[in-house]
C-alpha cells in the first residue's frame, strides 16, 4: 500500500506537466502517465484525456493518443492517431510510430501518409532518417502529385532535393497517359521524371519506349535515349534520341532514325526527323532514304529532304533536291520526286525555273531501265497498287532514249513524248510520239554492223528483248536511210540534245550516297545514370541500433539486404550496373514482410491499463471523501 501511494504521488506530479530533459533528450507532455515495470520495464506509459500526448525533439513534433516512452533510452513508441510534423514542410500521419532521439531515426506503420507541399506519400510502413533527411519504404507505396499518381514496390524520398526514387514495378498514372518503368526518379517541385531501364509511356494515341529518358509530367514534354521509339497507330519512330511534346502531338528524332509505316510497308531513314501527328506528316533530312516494297523488291528513294503527308490510305512522299532512286532493275535521278501511294503514281520533276544550262540538264529527270537511259522534262512512273508492279512510264517534253550499242556507239531515239510499258517490271515496249528522230546501229543475225540508220518519223514503236532494243517500227511519215558506217560522219552520230550520263547510273543501294560526304551527326545530349547513393540503412554494431531494442522491428529489418524478399529481389534503389544490364526482375511482386499490426493489440492493452488507473484514482478519491 505504501508503494502504491508513492507511485500515485509520482503520477500526479508528472501528469499535465512538461518533462524537460537535458541536451538531446526528448521532451513531452501528457494528460496522464503510468508505470508498469513488469510489462514495460524502464518505460513510462503516456495517455490522452483531452489532449493528445505530445513529443518534441530538435524540430520534430509528434502527437498520439497513447505512448510508451523509454526516457533513459531516449526512445518512444506512439499509438493511435499519430501525427508527426517537421517544420512547415513535412507532415505525417499513421496508426503507429517509433522514434529514437539518439539516432533521429523513426519508423511508422499502419495507413502511413506523409504530406509535402507538392506531394502526398501513402504506404503501409515507412522509415524516416532525420539525420539524412530521407524516407524509405519497401512494402509498396503511392505518391500523389498535383498532376499524377505514382506507385512502386520500393521508394526513397530525399527531402533536401525534394526527390523520390522509385524501384520495381513503378507506375505513374496521369489522366492522359500511364508510365511504367523499372526505376523512376521524380522531383516533386518541378514534376520532372527520369526513367531508367525498360520504360513505356502509354496513351490512347501513342506509346513511347525507352531505356533511359526524361519526362516533364506538368509540361507534358519528354526526351528519350537508348533504344527509344514512339509508336502511333500505324507508324513507329526510332532514333538515338527522341523529343516528344504531347500538347502539340509533335515528335523529333536525331541520329540513326527510322520511321516505319506498317500499313504501306515503307521505311524512312535519316539522321533528323520531325513528326506532326495531327497533320499526319513526317519530315526527314540528313541522308534521308524512303524504302518501300514493290512486288517483293525494295524501291529506295534518297534526297536531301523527304516529306511524307496524308492518312495511311492517302499517303504522299515528296523528295526535294538531288533525288536518287534505286531498284534492282531500275534506277534514276531528278531534282524532286512525288509519290502517291494510293494511286501508285511517281513523278520525277525538275522544279527549277529559268534558262537551261549544263547544271539544270543534270537536274532533269533521268531513268535507267536495263541498258536504256531515258530523260525528259518530267517522268511519270505508274505502278499497279494491287500487284505493286510497274505498269508504265511517261516522259513529257524533250523525251530522249539512249542505249549503248553492244560494240560501239549509241542507239538514240528522241521525240516530244514517250510512253513505256512494263511486264513483270521489265520494259518491253516504248512508243515515242511527235517529231521523232532515231539513230540506230543496224546489225545482222551474226551481230555484224551493216550500217547506221538515221530516220525521222511522226511516231515510233520500239520492242525490247532482254532489256535491249530488238527492233524499231516506224509508224508514219518515215524519212531515213541506212548508211554504211564508213560513210556516216563521226560528228553526226549524236542527235541534238544527246547527253549520255551512264557514269551516274546507280548500280547498288550504296550508290544513293555516291559522291556525298558522310553527314555530321549531332552530339546527343545524354541522360546520366542515377546517382549511386549510399545505402539507406547504415551498418551499425549490435549495441548501436537505429531503433531501440524495445522496437517492434527486428535488427534484420534495418539491414540492406542484397537478396531481399521485398518486391523484386533487390533492396537497394541505386544499382546502375544492374539497370544497364537489365537484370532487375519485374515479374514478381513480393512485398516486404515487416512485423504485423501487433501494435493494435498493444494499444488496446495500454488503453486498458490507463483506464484501470483512472478507475483506481476515482475509487481512492471517493474513499478519502
Amino acid at each position: 500500500m505504501k508503494n502504491f501511494f508513492i507511485y500515485f504521488f509520482i503520477s500526479i506530479l508528472f501528469a499535465g506537466t512538461l518533462h524537460a530533459q537535458e541536451g538531446r533528450k526528448i521532451d513531452y507532455t501528457s494528460d496522464r502517465t503510468l508505470k508498469n515495470e513488469e510489462r514495460y520495464p524502464g518505460a513510462i506509459i503516456l495517455g490522452k484525456v483531452e489532449n493528445q500526448v505530445y513529443f518534441i525533439h530538435e524540430g520534430i513534433e509528434i502527437w498520439c493518443d497513447q505512448a510508451i516512452h523509454y526516457d533513459q533510452d531516449n526512445f518512444f513508441k506512439a499509438y493511435g492517431n499519430v501525427r508527426m510534423q517537421q517544420g512547415d514542410t513535412v507532415k505525417m500521419q499513421s496508426d503507429y510510430a517509433e522514434y529514437n532521439g539518439n539516432t533521429q531515426f523513426a519508423f511508422a506503420s499502419g495507413k502511413v501518409k506523409m504530406e509535402r507541399p507538392q506531394t502526398t506519400l501513402e504506404t503501409d510502413s515507412l522509415f524516416f532518417d532525420r539525420s539524412k533527411q530521407q524516407a524509405y519504404y519497401r512494402s509498396g507505396g503511392k505518391v500523389t502529385d498535383t498532376a499524377s499518381v505514382l506507385t512502386s514496390n520500393i521508394g526513397r524520398y530525399f527531402l533536401e532535393e525534394d526527390k523520390y526514387s522509385f524501384v520495381s514495378e513503378v507506375v505513374l498514372t496521369n489522366p492522359e497517359y500511364v508510365i511504367n518503368s523499372e526505376q523512376l526518379d521524380f522531383y516533386s517541385d518541378s514534376g520532372h521524371a527520369y526513367l531508367y531501364g525498360p520504360s513505356t509511356i502509354e496513351s490512347e494515341t501513342s506509346t513511347v519506349y525507352c531505356e533511359r529518358g526524361f519526362y516533364d509530367t506538368r509540361g507534358d514534354t519528354g526526351y528519350f535515349v537508348k533504344n527509344s521509339r514512339i509508336d502511333y497507330n500505324n507508324r513507329r519512330v526510332e532514333g538515338d534520341s527522341l523529343f516528344f511534346n504531347r500538347n502539340t502531338n509533335f515528335a523529333s528524332a536525331t541520329n540513326n532514325i527510322k520511321v516505319t509505316d506498317t500499313i504501306n510497308k515503307s521505311l524512312v531513314t535519316g539522321h533528323y526527323a520531325e513528326v506532326f501527328r495531327d497533320r499526319d506528316s513526317v519530315f526527314i533530312t540528313k541522308r534521308a532514304v524512303a524504302a518501300s516494297v514493290q512486288d517483293n523488291d525494295s524501291l529506295f528513294i534518297h534526297s536531301d529532304t523527304i516529306m511524307i503527308t496524308g492518312k495511311e490510305d492517302k499517303r504522299v512522299i515528296r523528295g526535294y533536291y538531288d533525288v536518287r532512286l534505286f531498284k534492282s532493275d531500275m534506277s534514276g535521278k531528278s531534282d524532286s520526286i512525288y509519290t502517291d501511294q494510293a494511286t501508285g503514281l511517281t513523278k520525277l520533276i525538275n522544279i527549277n525555273e529559268g534558262p537551261v544550262t549544263s547544271i539544270t540538264l543534270r537536274r532533269n529527270p533521268i531513268l535507267w531501265s536495263g541498258e536504256s537511259q531515258m530523260t525528259g522534262d518530267t517522268i511519270h512512273l505508274q505502278s499497279n497498287v494491287e500487284t505493286e508492279k510497274l505498269d508504265s512510264l511517261r516522259v513529257f517534253n524533250n523525251a530522249f532514249l539512249i542505249q549503248k550499242d553492244s560494240i560501239e556507239g549509241y542507239n538514240q531515239v528522241k521525240g516530244q513524248d514517250l510512253v513505256g510499258l512494263f511486264n513483270d517490271n521489265e520494259l518491253y515496249q516504248v512508243d515515242i510520239n511527235k517529231n521523232t528522230e532515231t539513230l540506230f546501229y543496224s546489225r545482222n543475225d551474226n551481230d555484224e554492223l551493216i550500217g547506221i540508220n538515221k530516220t525521222l518519223s511522226s511516231s515510233i514503236k520500239i520492242i525490247f528483248e532482254n532489256q535491249e532494243i530488238d527492233y524499231i517500227d516506224y509508224i508514219t511519215n518515215v524519212d531515213g536511210t541506212l548508211t554504211p558506217e564508213e560513210d556516216f560522219p563521226i560528228n553526226a552520230r549524236q542527235l541534238t540534245g544527246f547527253n549520255w550520263r551512264g557514269e551516274e547510273r546507280l548500280l547498288s543501294k550504296e550508290d544513293l550516297y555516291k559522291g556525298k560526304p558522310a553527314p555530321q551527326l549531332t552530339p546527343i545530349r545524354g541522360i546520366p545514370l542515377p546517382d549511386e547513393d549510399e545505402e539507406f540503412f547504415d551498418e551499425r554494431e549490435d549495441d548501436d541500433l537505429l531503433l531501440n531494442e524495445n522496437s517492434r522491428l527486428r535488427p534484420e529489418d534495418l539491414q540492406n539486404q542484397k537478396t531481399d524478399t521485398t518486391a523484386t529481389g533487390q533492396d537497394s534503389l541505386r544499382l546502375p550496373e544492374r539497370l544497364q544490364e537489365r537484370k532487375i526482375d519485374t515479374t514478381t511482386s513480393k512485398r516486404d514482410s515487416l512485423p504485423g499490426p501487433d501494435f493494435k493489440k498493444e494499444e488496446e492493452e495500454l488503453l486498458e491499463q490507463l483506464k484501470e488507473q483512472d478507475q483506481q484514482k476515482e475509487e481512492e478519491e471517493g474513499g478519502n471523501n
